[in-house]
């Protein structure tokens, strides 16, 4: 996933706590190179970031899944033409 948004997000989020990215790319161990590119959305978050991101950026863990989930389906999916419907597929099959 290529996502701006989610990368924009996390910087949004980092500078308004006054982290440099050094410190936050040494916490979830990637380059500092490796972080600038997540914050541009052209390098991938990985899930197993998002527990970190959401620890040292102090932002609510189910939020910050939720929305990185959210924007993956959307980068990835929506533009299949049954994308809404394999949608209701799913939530059908989760309620189940």
């Amino acid at each position: 996933m290529k996502s701006a948004d989610f990368g924009a997000y996390i910087k949004v989020r980092r500078e308004s706590k006054g982290i440099p990215q050094r410190i936050i790319a040494h916490r979830l161990n990637i380059d500092t190179s490796t972080l600038s590119k997540i914050e541009l959305g052209e390098r991938q978050v990985t899930v197993e970031m998002i527990k970190g991101f959401s620890e040292i950026l102090e932002i609510d863990y189910k939020e910050l899944q939720i929305k990185f989930i959210s924007e993956k389906i959307i980068n990835d999916y929506s533009n299949q033409p049954f994308f809404s419907e394999a949608i209701e597929n799913v939530i059908s099959k989760i309620k189940k």
